[in-house]
């Protein structure tokens, strides 16, 4: 049985914000390009800098053809097997809670 009120949820937003934290290593930019590329999310904005070998990136990504909870493991997976802090939040959300 299909859970309605999450298939609604999933749809609700088009656009999430993806932040990555930690110690620079060759491959970080790729392997979240990667996962986003391979479930058909499309990356609308970029920033990354290094802060003295401390990695920061935040993306804005259009969620039209992706799924998110399939995107929110991924991407757990992911930081874990880079050794970085990976979080995907809505773009509303993130816009609540930081009042932008």
């Amino acid at each position: 049985m299909t859970n309605v009120t999450s298939a609604a949820e999933e749809t609700a937003s088009g656009r999430a914000i993806i932040t990555v934290l930690g110690s620079d290593r060759p491959g970080i930019v790729a392997a979240v390009a990667g996962a986003l590329s391979e479930r058909e999310a499309n990356i609308l904005d970029i920033s990354q800098t290094i802060l003295q070998g401390t990695f920061t990136m935040t993306m804005l990504v259009d969620l039209a053809s992706a799924e998110f909870s399939e995107l929110k493991a991924a991407l757990d997976g992911l930081a874990e097997q880079l050794g970085v802090q990976i979080n995907l939040q809505r773009e509303e959300v993130f816009k609540f809670m930081y009042r932008l």
